[in-house]
């Protein structure tokens, strides 16, 4: 009895292995106390991450999977036990090894770390909008703020009001324009003229049309007019909460809504959403590169690799050499309607024949019948090498031609965007002058600098919704901070990071979920830093420690030896020669013993 409460007191207060036997692991027992941060160092290869990550992490997730349901376990299959003979103390594992898993094009460092995610919220509740079209700030109105404008704008001046029923869209609207009709409405604004509505009234289909039914001709005079009242009611109900205000001596048009407007173009957005701020959504991205910030495009540069060569050479590279087929012919026509021909060599063929190859002919080719040896001439449209290169892309046409037309291809900013990633209307809403993108684009350190400053700077109304928002961001990025990564961008690619990166990240998030009671197990997170940013990592692993849990480093770094409570020593060389405990206890411990590690930390072996 006194035997299983001591054992149970030991398992609370250290974490015990027992005869592992991991790759080159010689039946080693070790013993780390919990709540500690401990090093495992040792020479590479001598087993350092066998009984870190193979040994002690790997039963700490077959444990975590075994608490799953059979039904479970079956779609994720069982981790095999790894070869010990027992480990107690184990608390829930959480791996944080140097690897730059994410591959996606999608994830950056603002989406890994969800600080983009406030961020949205951030732009949602407290940006302005302004216009893409006139950069005006977009205004919204009530009904009784468009009353007084209009005694403010028009006293005295007589006026017509206009309710938009379609902005710049296709169609005969002959059913409009008789539903109009019977309620009661003469005249209608169509693409700018005023028209009188006659029965079977209808537009060319395929063109786009704009049209403002006129609602009422009257002076503006008194802000108590009942007819002036009710039809700017009556001319918000009809134009879904927008109307324009036309001045009958000037012509000018004004635009008023009680939603997001342009006073000058009258484009309107819709009241923002964190989902309008996101590349990740079909509302936010950008519809030109879809969210990613860049688009594919034929690379001239690979279609004509050698402009020496002629296009009998093979100078345009996916054709190859010339031979008897259709395409041949057709840009053979073509280099021959500039004065060339198939052995001039594509350097000295004139520019607008190239664009005319490779981005089709305006009107239809002639074939002559010499070429296709038939009795008539032929005459075919000519779509240009960059559209014959596109339909190979379509993945009805197979993998290897996917393939093979890749090879033409390149990338470059989104035209659109400019790789901002997200759709115009979202870009035009600020704050403090910025756009979300140009945030995202900063350095951390400056990001932080600028929220910390950023309350000062925008209204009253504001600063009661972002402070905590604000406040949320800013202890996030104080981690990322701490670990020294100041220098990233919320907006640079996950894809893109070092190994060393993407493990301070996964750090700096662990941090800030405050997790307690949990053991963390690193793998040479020291890598490529300088001492400045290693002390910072020290501090955060020392802060991960100080909330509760147990911090296990793989490590070689002597200011992460000289920090830890405790360090376990694998050696005494590498391979067959390692796979043993030569040492666990404290770093003064340590320097008194004979180990490898311990005459380099001495000095009296030297690295050279």
């Amino acid at each position: 009895m006194a035997r299983t409460k001591a054992a149970q007191q030991k398992s609370e207060q250290m974490i015990c292995v027992e005869g592992a036997r991991v790759h080159n692991l010689k039946n080693v027992d070790v013993e780390i106390p919990r709540g500690s941060l401990t090093v495992i160092t040792g020479l590479s290869g001598s087993g350092k991450s066998s009984l870190a990550f193979d040994t002690i992490y790997a039963e700490g997730q077959r444990r975590y999977i075994e608490t799953f349901s059979a039904y479970a376990r079956n779609f994720l299959g069982n981790l095999e036990r790894p070869d010990v003979d027992k480990i107690t103390g184990l608390s829930p594992v959480i791996s944080i090894e140097q690897k730059t898993t994410n591959k996606n094009p999608r994830s950056t460092v603002g989406t890994t770390t969800e600080i983009y995610d406030f961020l949205r919220l951030l732009y949602a509740r407290t940006a302005e909008a302004y216009s893409y079209i006139s950069g005006e700030k977009m205004v919204r109105y009530t009904e009784e703020q468009i009353l007084d404008l209009l005694l403010s704008e028009y006293l005295d001046k007589r006026i017509i009001l206009l309710a938009p029923l379609v902005k710049n869209r296709k169609g005969h609207y002959k059913e409009l324009f008789e539903t109009i009709r019977r309620k009661g409405y003469l005249y209608a604004r169509i693409d700018g003229e005023m028209k009188e509505i006659v029965p079977d009234m209808k537009l060319d289909r395929y063109r786009n049309h704009s049209i403002e039914v006129v609602i009422d001709r009257l002076r503006v005079q008194d802000k108590d007019d009942k007819r002036l009242v009710g039809s700017v009611a009556t001319a918000m109900k009809q134009g879904d909460g927008e109307m324009l205000v036309c001045e009958m001596d000037t012509n000018e048009v004004r635009h008023y809504s009680k939603h997001l407007m342009c006073p000058t173009s009258g484009i309107s957005y819709h009241d923002p959403a964190p989902h309008d701020f996101s590349f990740n959504s079909p509302q936010g991205a950008c519809p030109r590169c879809k969210g990613l910030g860049f688009v594919h495009i034929i690379d001239r540069n690979k279609v004509i690799p050698d402009p020496k060569l002629s296009l009998r050479d093979g100078g345009f590279a996916p054709l190859g050499k010339a031979k008897q087929a259709m395409i041949f012919w057709q840009v053979e026509t073509v280099l021959e309607q500039y004065g060339c021909d198939v052995d001039t060599p594509l350097g000295e063929v004139p520019d607008e024949a190239i664009d005319e190859i490779l981005e089709g002919s305006p009107e239809r080719l002639r074939i002559p019948a010499s070429k296709t040896k038939t009795t008539n001439d032929v005459y075919t449209e000519f779509g240009g090498l960059v559209k014959y290169i596109d339909q190979m892309k379509d993945a009805e046409v197979g993998a290897a031609a996917q393939k093979w037309a890749e090879q033409f291809s390149g990338t470059c900013d989104c035209p659109e965007c400019k790789g901002q990633r997200l759709k115009k209307e979202s870009l035009h809403f600020l704050l403090d002058g910025k756009n979300i993108a140009e945030v995202s684009a900063l350095e951390l350190g400056e990001l932080y600098e600028w929220l910390d400053t950023l309350e000062q700077r925008i209204t009253e109304r504001q600063r009661a919704i972002a402070s905590e928002i604000i406040k949320e961001i800013k202890t996030r990025l104080k981690f990322l901070l701490d670990v020294g990564l100041e220098y990233l961008s919320l907006s640079r690619p996950s894809m893109s990071l070092s190994g060393g990166e993407s493990q301070r990240i996964r750090l700096a998030t662990q941090i800030g979920s405050q997790l307690v009671g949990v053991l963390y197990i690193l793998d040479e997170p020291s890598i490529g830093l300088h001492r400045r940013d290693n002390l910072k990592l020290i501090r955060s692993l020392k802060a991960l420690r100080d909330a509760g849990n147990t911090v296990i480093v793989v490590e070689h770094d002597r200011d992460m030896m000289e920090n830890a409570d405790y360090i376990v020593d694998i050696g005494p060389l590498a391979g067959r020669r390692g796979g043993e405990v030569v040492f666990q206890g404290t770093y003064e411990e340590m320097l008194k013993t004979d180990t490898l590690t311990a005459l380099y930390l001495r000095g009296e072996r030297l690295v050279v």
